[in-house]
């Protein structure tokens, strides 16, 4: 858009906030407390030189309570803006980072652009003209085509967390959009396929991707996770074909509806936690000049310091009461107005503090998401601890709530790898954690079940390294989790032995073979189902680049792994006794003949519950529905092979589904392929899982 002339101004109003079209024009407001004095700034494009009108705003004909307002008549669709605020500058004694000489960022943007900002320029060089992320007016023009969120019961869900940018960026993708939604459009189909219900989307919000340390820029990398957010109602630029035309609503919705087309879920993963500014040494873009002392945790003596429960420099104050209202506004606006089916919170107990830090009982902000109206149907997910040691997993606030299950991670991982003594621990995962999620009425669908996830070691290089290998990310090796408990078969790394690689596959079935048999929802990392790794870095938060992208040629040179996680996932979906919205009990339920489980070891009836040397176990389903199968599962984590005892169902003939110890295909087999078992005791390879399903007898 090109303009010279001035608009016209009225008073506006100081609802909604952002930038709003109307039949008259936009009206412009933001929240800004402490201010004595507002402009807003127009720009004709993301890459004009200088704004073509700046409009002071009067005190009194432009400010209610604590918003700043005004309608410009006429202005079009696509301009872009920034706000200027003026007042009191102590940081010190009450928090207040005013500075009219620095343009600032509509906390409300619905679009953002970056074209002029640089992060390492400003810190350098200090402030320079026109050089902020600017906000993009929009209008709300968009065909759903009938779209709305997706309703699936929990208990049916099976998420895939990937990365919007990686999954397409590399060469082998083939798309005609590498690194966007429009890239992600066209591997819809991939997904189908796959059999996953929801993808749960790495930070899809505006984020700086010039947030790193120095040493990590001057490598040239740069934030490629994504986790530093500060346009939080604006889908990302850098995923979009044509942000500087304000396309990133209309791309975003596409990618939506295509998804939705499928009958695939989208969940966001949302960073409330902390945003880009950092701490004091951080620039100001936004919320540190529009209300810092509201948007952040500081030190009651000297609020210059910042409170950092994130690792990262701040923590958003997300129980004062304007900011969990700004929390919420926005996540029911990626609802009503994006159709996105859940959230996903990244530290997410750094939103049970306090404005000084304490832990809450009854955190405002983490109640109202729970209770609202408009998210009601909606994922909500929590990574139930922070970086200061706050660790809720198993009581986080609220009944709805699921919870990433860090325990289901560490002790699945401690058995696959061979640890024994574990078989308590190890039931008690399988049948749905109820140890964490029995009590306050909640269910094993609270427990978002997984093996590996964008943090840490992906699955290949979870059964190939011991130690990680995160020198590429200039931190010298000291970043990303030094205990993966892992297990490398044997030789560290790459190797071409035959023998030590057929492990690693067959260690790598394993764990997903335990993690889709558990009562919960089970998350898939994208790339694990064809065996992607990342030679050994287990933090890739900065590697935009092969490293971490998905290569899509390992799915033709691991297709025989990506055939059996299809197959895995086709076996839960077709057994309801693997998707219960009650914990296994070994009790019979609704008049059934036979108990929901039953626990054996090698014998049957004869669990290994007090054996300290114990790396077996085995257990029978009942069906939930009448022409369900029951299922007999023996899991063999010992360095040998063991025999087990099959139980007798009188009538009934015990059929192979699944054996991670068989060669492809025989790995897992479809119903129609399965051939029957011989009487006896089933002989179980090393390290290895075997599924059967259980058929009336012939006659």
């Amino acid at each position: 858009m090109s303009d010279s002339r001035a608009y016209p101004i009225l008073p506006g109003r100081r609802y909604p906030p952002g930038a709003t079209v109307e039949e008259t024009g936009v009206n412009f407001s933001v929240y800004s407390r402490h201010a004595v004095g507002a402009e807003l700034l127009l720009y004709a494009g993301a890459d004009s030189d200088k704004p073509f009108q700046v409009i002071r705003l009067d005190p009194e004909l432009n400010h209610s309570f604590f918003s700043w307002h005004v309608l410009v008549v006429d202005l079009p669709p696509g301009t872009h803006y920034t706000w200027r605020m003026d007042g009191p500058h102590d940081p010190r004694g009450h928090g207040w980072c005013f500075d009219p000489g620095i343009e600032l960022l509509d906390p409300w943007a619905r679009a953002v652009n970056v074209s002029g900002w640089d992060r390492w320029r400003r810190q350098t060089e200090g402030v320079q003209p026109h050089d902020s992320p600017r906000a993009v007016v929009l209008a709300d023009e968009y065909h759903w085509c009938g779209d709305t969120p997706i309703r699936v019961s929990s208990e049916q869900m099976i998420i895939y967390e990937m990365h919007v940018g990686g999954f397409t960026r590399h060469p082998s993708s083939g798309v005609q959009h590498p690194g966007t939604f429009s890239g992600l459009i066209e591997k819809v189909q991939y997904l189908q396929d796959l059999g996953v219900t929801h993808v749960e989307l790495m930070p899809v919000m505006a984020f700086d991707e010039q947030d790193v340390p120095e040493a990590v820029w001057a490598s040239g990398l740069r934030n490629y996770w994504g986790y530093s957010s500060f346009g939080f109602f604006s889908p990302h630029p850098g995923y979009c074909v044509t942000p500087e035309q304000g396309s990133h609503r209309r791309e975003f919705r596409d990618m939506v509806r295509t998804l939705h087309q499928a009958g695939i879920g989208v969940i966001l993963d949302v960073v409330f936690n902390h945003t880009c500014e950092g701490n004091g040494r951080g620039p100001t873009l936004s919320f540190k000049g529009f209300g810092n002392e509201t948007f952040y945790c500081l030190d009651q003596l000297d609020k210059t310091i910042y409170l950092d429960f994130t690792g990262c420099g701040n923590t958003v104050s997300a129980n004062h009461p304007f900011v969990a209202r700004y929390i919420l506004d926005c996540l029911e606006y990626w609802v009503r107005e994006m159709h996105v089916d859940g959230f996903r919170f990244d530290l997410a107990s750094a939103m049970a503090r306090d404005a000084n830090g304490h832990p809450m009982e009854h955190p405002p902000v983490l109640w109202g998401i729970e209770l609202s109206d408009t998210l009601a149907a909606s994922k909500i997910i929590a990574e139930a601890w922070d970086a200061a040691g706050l660790y809720q997993v198993g009581s986080f606030p609220g009944y709805r709530w699921m919870e990433w299950n860090g325990r289901y991670r560490d002790s699945i991982r401690r058995f696959v790898r061979g640890d024994t003594g574990m078989i308590p621990e190890v039931a008690t995962r399988l049948a749905g954690s109820s140890d964490l999620y029995g009590a306050n009425l909640r269910q094993p669908i609270n427990s978002i079940n997984f093996v590996t996830c964008h943090d840490g070691f992906t699955l290949w290089d979870l059964v190939s390294y011991h130690t990680k290998r995160n020198a590429a990310n200039r931190e010298g090796n000291r970043d990303g989790n030094n205990d993966n408990l892992s297990w490398n078969c044997g030789i560290e790394g790459e190797t071409t032995d035959a023998e030590v690689l057929a492990l690693r596959r067959r260690q790598a079935k394993n764990l997903l073979t335990l993690l889709f048999l558990s009562q919960g929802i089970p998350m898939l990392l994208a790339g694990d189902e064809v065996l992607r790794g990342q030679s050994g870095n287990n933090n890739a938060w900065c590697q935009d680049n092969a490293l971490g992208w998905f290569d899509w040629s390992l799915v033709e040179t691991n297709r025989e792994h990506l055939r059996f996680v299809r197959g895995l996932i086709a076996l839960r979906k077709r057994h309801p006794s693997l998707r219960r919205r009650r914990f296994l009990a070994g009790q019979s339920r609704n008049g059934a003949d036979m108990a929901d489980v039953t626990w054996h070891g090698t014998q049957v009836g004869t669990p290994p519950w007090d054996d300290p040397t114990a790396q077996t176990l085995s257990f029978t389903l009942a069906p939930v529905e009448a022409d369900e199968p029951p299922l007999y599962i023996a899991i063999n984590m010992a360095a040998a092979a063991q025999r087990f005892e099959l139980p007798v169902l009188p009538g009934r003939v015990w059929y192979r589904a699944l054996d991670t110890g068989g060669a492809s295909p025989l790995d897992v087999t479809r119903p129609e392929d399965q051939i029957a078992l011989e009487p006896g005791p089933l002989v179980l390879r090393s390290r290895s899982v075997i599924v059967i399903e259980s058929r009336p007898e012939r006659r």
